[in-house]
């Protein structure tokens, strides 16, 4: 959604509110498209001394495999995002703001970006996920595995008979 910030920037107190869908079916996260609906967007945008504040919901379902056993983790955000929106600043490196150029914001764009940013980088079923195991692959989360507890590295296989 675009959205048109003339009127805003130029008359201090308006409000400009917003209510929409926004699809990121085709965003990929470890290889797989993890949003299951559309992300719900509401929120608006209010003018204040020749900037305005952005003030934005989101809301959504997410699927995706646990990093550590492969099962699917489900779950629901909602997420706040705030930003202040200027036409132009004098330090150009200033990342508190966003400069929104001529009076069009990419609000699609711009929470997209957040989400992303939100989203956890390691996502486990559960905090103590135990994960697969490495010789036979067996999810040690539904019990442990038939395979051999104490493997030895073949390298040093020579230091293990010093000790035996």
């Amino acid at each position: 959604m675009i959205l048109e910030l003339k009127k805003i920037m130029l008359n201090d107190g308006e409000i400009l509110p917003f209510s929409y869908e926004m699809s990121l079916a085709s965003t990929t996260i470890n290889g797989v498209c993890p949003f299951l609906s559309p992300v719900a967007v509401t929120g608006n945008v209010r003018s204040h001394a020749g900037a305005a504040k952005l003030d934005a919901g989101v809301s959504f379902d997410f699927q995706i495999p646990c990093d550590r056993c492969t099962a699917d983790l489900s779950t629901h955000y909602d997420f706040k995002f705030h930003h202040i929106l200027v036409s132009s600043l004098n330090d150009e490196d200033n990342d508190l703001y966003i400069v929104v150029e001529n009076d069009r914001l990419d609000l699609d764009e711009l929470l997209r970006e957040d989400i992303l940013l939100e989203l956890p980088t390691k996502f486990l079923c559960r905090p103590d996920c135990k994960g697969l195991c490495p010789q036979c692959g067996q999810n040690l989360n539904q019990g442990l595995c038939q395979c051999v507890s104490r493997q030895t590295d073949p390298r040093l296989a020579v230091l293990k008979q010093l000790i035996d």
